[in-house]
Order: C-alpha cells, then structure tokens, then sequence
C-alpha cells in the first residue's frame, strides 16, 4: 500500500510528462457493474501511460451469455496485457488472475473496493500533510459493504483507528474481520442500552464498531460515507433507509470531529440520505478532488504491478 501511495503524487505533478510503460501494450476493462470514477479513470490512465484500453461490458461479451470466468480469462490472457474487473463476485477476479495470467486489478467487487481506499488514503495525506498512520477515520453508514471492509484492511497494515458507526445487523461479518486479522473484541455497553460498542486490535491498527453515531465522529480527523443502497442490494431499499435514517454526515455531526476534519465521500452522493446538501457543498473541494486523484491513484496500482 505505502509502495503505491508514495507514487501517486509523481503522477499527479507530472501527468503528460511521465514514462509510458504501457507502451504497446493493451488493457481490457471487463465491467459487469456500471461506473463513472472507475472506468474513466482507467480508461484514461491506461492510455497515459502509453497504453490502449478495451472497455468490455458483460453484454458485450460472452460472460453475459453464462460463459465461465475461467474460459473468459484463458483467451482474454491469451490476448490482452493486463485486466481491470468490475464485478459482483470477488471469486470472478481471483479466478480471472487465476487462469488469465496477467496483471488483473480489482475495481470493485461485493466485498472489496481497493482502488478506493488507496485515494482516499492518498487524499487524505495530500489534503492534511501529513500520514493516515495513528489518525482517526470514521466510516458512517453500511459498515458491512466493500468500502469499509477495504478500510479495515487498510487500518490493519497502515495502523491508523477506524471507527464504523452503524447498527449492528451492518457491521462487518466476523469472517471479515477474522481475515484482516482481528484480536479479540473489547465488548461494552457505554450508554445503558443506547450504544453497543466493540473495540479490537487489527493488524497495526484498531478496530472500533459502535451504534452511536455521535461517539463515532468525536476527534475524528476524517468523516466518511457511501452510499446506504449499493449495486445489487436494490431490493432492500425500504428497509435500509428506515434502518440508516440516523447515520447521515450532516454539520452537527461534523462539529463532533477534530476542526481541520476532512469529510469525504466515494461517490455518487445522495444528498439528503448518507450526507445532507449542505455539508456535501461544505466540503465538496476534498469530494471531488478526491474523485480526480482516482486518476492518478490507478495509474500508480499499475506502475506498481508491473514492477
């Protein structure tokens, strides 16, 4: 992660004027879910560094016609230099590596959205000057969707506190955390049958879920949200904004967090639900600043990869 992170800025101060190691080479974009952020970014990443991008919906392919991901990846490795997957299963990437052979990114899947918390990480230390190591990062909302678990991972190998403020039937699976490495639980109750708290270690980092919102965003250096409906939970509409009504970014809860606080959100926002119209504009230079670095974030996974 750090190896990616210090290279982000090069990208950003240089954007033209870079090597280009994607020189000859060509990089499908296999996207079973729709994106802005994601797919622009690649697209125009890939091609800054020399390359040429396919964008391949799963329409487009024979994956749409219940075509195997591992008979997708045999000929597609045969073909293309390198793979960025959009997906809902996280076993079609690890299978696409598998049987592809070539250098095949996440970006996104139902349980992990690495390329996200990679910026996010690398705008928060561009904005504050300052590392993620030891700062507090509070993630309100869902905290049992793929943003906060990439967050956890990130804690456990940068040490930073991340503190998910949601209702407990949203907290991250304990198969998750038993994955990034969770110690055992710290269990209290600090508010006589209002807030469940649990607080562990994870990795360098620590680990606290609480359904007290307002205890989550106190000296918190960064606030961060998404969206409470995700891709394929559609069905569940209702009863999750009746569920998550209370967890929204809003100025009262901001007062809670340190003062140079960064809010920060993945994007696309629905104001008035995970964040109100009003904070968004407050702090919509770190959100779409945030949005650009996926830019330059991406175009650093990929150096990487190829080192």
């Amino acid at each position: 992660m750090r190896a990616i992170l210090d290279r982000v800025a090069g990208f950003k101060a240089h954007r033209t004027s870079h090597t280009r190691p994607l020189s000859g080479q060509t990089w499908g974009l296999i996207f079973s879910k729709s994106s802005t952020r994601t797919r622009v970014s690649f697209e125009v990443g890939i091609r800054e560094l020399g390359g040429n991008a396919i964008f391949l919906s799963a329409s487009d392919i024979q994956l749409g016609r219940g075509e195997p991901i591992k008979d997708t990846a045999r000929v597609l490795g045969r073909m293309l230099h390198g793979a960025v997957i959009r997906t809902f299963a996280q076993s079609d990437v690890e299978d696409f590596a598998t049987y592809g052979r070539i250098p095949t990114i996440n970006a996104l899947t139902d349980d992990e959205h690495p390329c996200q918390i990679l910026t996010d990480i690398f705008t928060f230390e561009e904005r504050r000057g300052e590392r993620i190591d030891g700062k507090v990062v509070t993630f309100v909302g869902d905290g049992a969707c793929n943003v906060p678990a990439s967050w956890i991972f990130a804690a456990a190998h940068l040490g930073f506190e991340l503190r998910i403020a949601a209702p407990k039937k949203y907290w991250p699976s304990p198969v998750l955390l038993e994955r990034a490495g969770a110690g055992e639980a710290a269990h209290w109750d600090r508010h006589a049958r209002t807030s469940i708290t649990e607080r562990m270690s994870i990795g360098r980092g620590m680990l606290e879920l609480i359904e007290d919102v307002k205890l989550g965003a106190r000296r918190a250096d960064l606030l961060y949200t998404d969206v409470w409906v995700s891709m394929g939970k559609e069905a569940e509409k209702a009863e999750r904004l009746k569920d998550l009504g209370g967890y929204q970014i809003n100025a009262e809860l901001v007062k809670l967090a340190r003062p140079d606080a960064l809010v920060m959100h993945c994007l696309p926002a629905y104001r008035g639900l995970e964040i109100d119209e009003a904070t968004l504009e407050a702090h919509a230079d770190t959100i779409f600043a945030e949005a650009e670095n996926r830019l330059h974030t991406q175009k650093a996974i990929i150096d990487w990869l190829l080192r």
